[in-house]
C-alpha cells in the first residue's frame, strides 16, 4: 500500500518522486521510454526482472531502463514501512536541457560492455548527500521551480559519472537515444494506459487498422479494445486497493478519458462501484 506519494514534474513529465510503501507490496514498472534511479531511504526491497531477483538494501540504489517489460519491485517480508526516492530520465527532457551537446554519460560508449538494462549501485556518499538535498525540497515545495529541477537532474548526471558503475549506467542511458526497434508487444504494453485510439496504435506499429487487429488477435487471442480496457481496469483495481489517490486521478492515470466512463466500465467488470471496491479492500 502507498502511504505517501509526492512528485515534481518538469516539462509535463514526472521527474522526481518520493514514496512511502507499506509491505506487503508489489509494483510492476510499465514499459516506457525512460530510465530511472531508485534510492532506498528506509527498508529494503526485492527487484525482480524475468527470473532474476536482486535485493536492494538501505542507502543503496538501482538504475534501470524501462524499455522492456517484466521489471518489478516488491517487499513481502518486512513489517516496517519502506521509503524510496525516484529520479526519472526522459530522453526528451535530457535533449532539451543539454541543447548543445549531450554529456559523456548520455553518449553511446565506445566499448559497449553489454546490453544490460539494470545496475545496482552500492552506498555512495555523494549520492547520499544528493538525496538528502532532494528531501529538503520535498519538505519545502514552495522553493521548487523549473530551474531547480533542471539543476537537480544535471547534478545526478554528474554524480553518476563519478561512480564505479559509470560504464554500465552509460550503457543503460545510451539505450534511450539509440534507434531501438520495438516489438509489437512492447509498443502495446508501452501504451496500455494511454488514451491512444486503435488507429493511433496501428500507426505506431506501421500497420493498417485491419492488419493491426489481425496481428493483435494472433498474439493476444482478443480484440485490442477489449484487452486494453481489461488491463486498464485491472490496473485501476490494483491502485484502488493499495493507494489513497483520488478515484478521478486513478481513472485518468489508467487511460480513461472521463470518470463516468471509468465507473461504468468498472461496474460492468467487477459488479461493484470503484468507491465500494476500495472500501471492501480497506476493510480486510
Amino acid at each position: 500500500m502507498i502511504l505517501d506519494h509526492k512528485k515534481y514534474d518538469l516539462f509535463g513529465k514526472t521527474l522526481i518522486q518520493k514514496m512511502v510503501l507499506k509491505p506487503p507490496f508489489k509494483f510492476t514498472f510499465p514499459v516506457t521510454d525512460n530510465a530511472c534511479f531508485i534510492y532506498i531511504l528506509e527498508g529494503e526491497m526485492q527487484y525482480q526482472v524475468d527470473d532474476e531477483q536482486i535485493d536492494i538494501s538501505n542507502k543503496h540504489s538501482l538504475f534501470l531502463n524501462c524499455i522492456n517489460s517484466g521489471k518489478q519491485i516488491s517487499n513481502s517480508n518486512s513489517s516496517n514501512n519502506n521509503e524510496l526516492v525516484v529520479v526519472n530520465f526522459h530522453p526528451s527532457i535530457l535533449k532539451k536541457i543539454y541543447d548543445k551537446e549531450l554529456p559523456l554519460l548520455l553518449q553511446s560508449p565506445k566499448n559497449k560492455i553489454s546490453n544490460k538494462s539494470i545496475e545496482r549501485i552500492n552506498n555512495d556518499f555523494l549520492i547520499q548527500k544528493y538525496v538528502e538535498g532532494l528531501l529538503f525540497y520535498f519538505d519545502n515545495p514552495s522553493l521548487v521551480n523549473e530551474d531547480i529541477l533542471i539543476l537537480k537532474l544535471k547534478e545526478i548526471v554528474i554524480l553518476l559519472l563519478q561512480t564505479q558503475n559509470v560504464e554500465a549506467i552509460q550503457v543503460i542511458l545510451s539505450q534511450l537515444f539509440s534507434q531501438t526497434t520495438y516489438t509489437f508487444k512492447q509498443i502495446i504494453e508501452a501504451h496500455l494506459f494511454s488514451q491512444l485510439s486503435i488507429e493511433e496504435l496501428a500507426e505506431q506499429n506501421n500497420l493498417s487498422v485491419s492488419s493491426f487487429k489481425r496481428e493483435f488477435a494472433k498474439l493476444y487471442n482478443d480484440t485490442p479494445a477489449n484487452y486494453i480496457k481489461t488491463k486498464k481496469l485491472e490496473k485501476a483495481a490494483e491502485l484502488l486497493s493499495v493507494s489513497d489517490e483520488r478515484i478521478t486521478d486513478i481513472a485518468f492515470n489508467c487511460g480513461f478519458n472521463n470518470v463516468s466512463n471509468f465507473t461504468r466500465s468498472f461496474n460492468e467488470k467487477y459488479n461493484i462501484s470503484p468507491t465500494k471496491y476500495r472500501l471492501s479492500k480497506n476493510d480486510k
